[in-house]
């Protein structure tokens, strides 16, 4: 049986890395919500661009650096 400390992990990655990933997925993110708001917030297609993009810019806030 586990502790619960061992149950929670999270990525550690170093303080470079992380900034290079953070500002890429923003970038990406920000990328897929123009693309959305082009085809329409009003679609389907462009909502789900919209939240996907979202999603995406925001996946950085749970990892952690090494430092």
């Amino acid at each position: 049986m586990t502790e619960a400390g061992d149950a929670v992990r999270g990525v550690e990655l170093s303080a470079r890395a992380y900034r290079h990933l953070d500002r890429a997925s923003k970038l990406l993110g920000v990328g897929l919500v123009a693309v959305g708001l082009e085809l329409g917030g009003d679609s389907l297609a462009g909502v789900a661009l919209g939240a996907v993009g979202a999603v995406l810019a925001l996946t950085t806030v749970f990892l952690r650096t090494n430092e």
